[in-house]
């Protein structure tokens, strides 16, 4: 055998490899390029009619769905408790959503629970909860005042406040959807009316179709200062049923995850 045939057959290999490789590596680049573009583009839109979004999510880019202030109940069903639940599901523009989650709490009561929800670190589609019980209501709600903006707009951040012994919940999740748990719900209903949020007929939320949530590097450490704050213990780990793909672009700043 030629010992130089040998090198110079497995050095034309090689540059093949490489080339094949480098040309792979361009295409899946583009093709990441292509979709954060078109994401980002998701994002430059505020509003849809007079429905105004937080910088958390958006619908995706086949999204049908005409979202508007509203809400509809619910029966939550848990067969390991064996328990039904009534539940409200609402939706409401940004300039209120805060405020309103913020009186939403008054009727749980003057010592309550709360647990932060973070997938900041979690791209398949899993998030951890950090619970920390009995907290004064009031000291509750001006710490998180000081994070309004981490609790509207970042995606991968969600709260509820609960009360236990009353089996009382609300709820802002990572889509910026208030979730609201009580065997009677008036008095939340009569809080929704005051921000105009009305019962609506075939109300659909934006997780019932394509989205993109939205995160930035800043966001996870104001998450971590902010469960340092609240003296937050890790609770669990869960699997959501959805999955998560997260692209990043730091001269963006941006996580998108969809």
């Amino acid at each position: 055998m030629n010992p130089s045939s040998f090198f110079e057959s497995n050095k034309a290999n090689s540059l093949t490899q490489e080339s094949g490789w480098h040309a792979q590596n361009t295409v899946d680049r583009e093709l990441i390029e292509a979709r954060m573009a078109s994401t980002e583009a998701l994002f430059a839109v505020d509003s849809v009619g007079a429905f105004e979004f937080t910088d958390a999510v958006r619908p995706g880019k086949h999204s049908t769905i005409p979202l508007q202030q509203g809400y509809r109940r619910e029966l939550f069903r848990s067969r390991s408790r064996n328990m039904e639940l009534p539940m409200i599901l609402a939706a409401a523009t940004k300039e209120v959503l805060f405020d309103l989650f913020l009186d939403l709490m008054n009727p749980l009561g003057k010592l309550v629970d709360c647990v932060l929800e973070t997938s900041h670190s979690h791209g398949d589609g899993s998030h951890e909860d950090l619970y920390r019980e009995k907290i004064d209501l009031p000291v509750l709600m001006s710490t998180l005042c000081d994070y309004e903006s981490l609790l509207l707009n970042d995606g991968c951040t969600g709260v509820a406040v609960v009360n236990p012994a009353k089996q009382l919940e609300v709820q802002l999740d990572e889509h910026k959807m208030l979730m609201i748990y009580a065997e009677d719900l008036k008095p939340f209903e009569r809080i929704l009316f005051e921000y105009d949020v009305w019962p609506m007929e075939n109300m659909r939320f934006i997780t019932e179709e394509d989205h993109v949530h939205s995160s930035r590097p800043v966001y996870q450490k104001q998450f971590d200062q902010l469960s340092f704050r609240l003296g937050m213990d890790i609770f669990c780990f869960e699997v959501r049923p959805r999955t998560c793909s997260c692209f990043s672009r730091f001269d963006w700043g941006r996580v998108f995850c969809s």
